[in-house]
């Protein structure tokens, strides 16, 4: 009687295993994607969501996990050892940090993350200035900014120095003359950590008017009262490059090559990129 028992519950146990690696072997199925992290630049914030839903629909084994914020804290998490499979800036300048083919005044610390071979120019954008709605100081151009900025009777939101958007606006204010440290002392110039922070203090009226891309006045309903030229700022260009730290680097180039094709260059042109080159 004694041995039955044994033999029962030695079977039961074999059974309630077998049945849990069953169970394993399904989760295992469920949980079988390919997770490929994006580092991308706060101005891509929508059109990489839509487009994410539109990859994943076509590729069901890749489930794509963004993080955005500014190229210069996505450049920062990068190098202090993030997992990220791909990153896509705002400026060359974050990017160019992170190449070894890029020489010491470009990259000085020598850091050693993209693919060769990977990285391309994804993107070009516009840097615009916007005003709340209405435009209570009825601020007309980047020109009437500058004088009005000169004279004290306006105060601008701007991206922080390390924020690609805060650098084409240094450069913007340079052109003009205007002396950025100055003003700001004076309570004029505001700052937002990324380019999302200062469209909403412009949406929200907390300044006259902000500098931002005008794809991110597009998704804010805000409409541009200026665009800056490139005498003014550059080309506003967004490189993308899979890293040399990716755990995917196949899916990563194969998500890539999606950001390049017509799907999804009709999403980024909607709102107002266009195609790099």
């Amino acid at each position: 009687m004694m041995k039955w028992k044994r033999a029962l519950g030695v079977a039961l146990l074999l059974a309630g295993m077998a049945v849990l690696a069953g169970c394993g072997g399904q989760n295992g199925a469920e949980h079988g994607k390919t997770m490929l992290t994006v580092f991308a630049a706060a101005s891509m914030t929508e059109t990489m969501n839509e487009i994410a839903k539109a990859y994943q629909q076509e590729h069901p084994d890749v489930e794509i996990v963004y993080n955005f914020d500014s190229s210069g804290t996505l450049k920062h998490q990068i190098q202090n050892g993030a997992a990220c499979d791909v990153f896509i800036s705002a400026a060359q300048k974050q990017m160019d940090q992170l190449d070894a083919s890029k020489d010491e005044r470009a990259n000085p610390e020598r850091l050693d993350f993209v693919l060769p071979g990977t990285r391309i120019d994804l993107l070009e954008n516009k840097v615009v200035l916007a005003t709340p709605e209405g435009n209570p100081k009825q601020i007309a151009s980047f020109d009437d900014m500058a004088q009005k900025l000169e004279d004290g009777s306006i105060r601008l939101v701007m991206g922080n120095s390390d924020v690609p958007v805060g650098q084409y606006t240094q450069k913007i204010l340079a052109y003009y003359g205007l002396d950025e440290q100055a003003i700001a002392e004076q309570g004029r110039i505001t700052y937002g950590s990324n380019v999302k922070e200062v469209t909403t203090q412009v949406k929200e009226g907390s300044a006259d008017c902000g500098v931002i891309y005008g794809t991110d006045a597009y998704s804010a309903g805000l409409k541009p009262v200026g665009e800056a030229t490139k005498d003014m700022c550059g080309q506003v260009v967004y490189p993308a490059a899979v890293l040399k730290t990716s755990a995917h680097q196949d899916a990563a180039k194969a998500f890539l090559t999606y950001l390049q094709g017509e799907k999804a260059m009709a999403v980024f042109e909607d709102v107002g990129f266009s195609r790099a080159g």
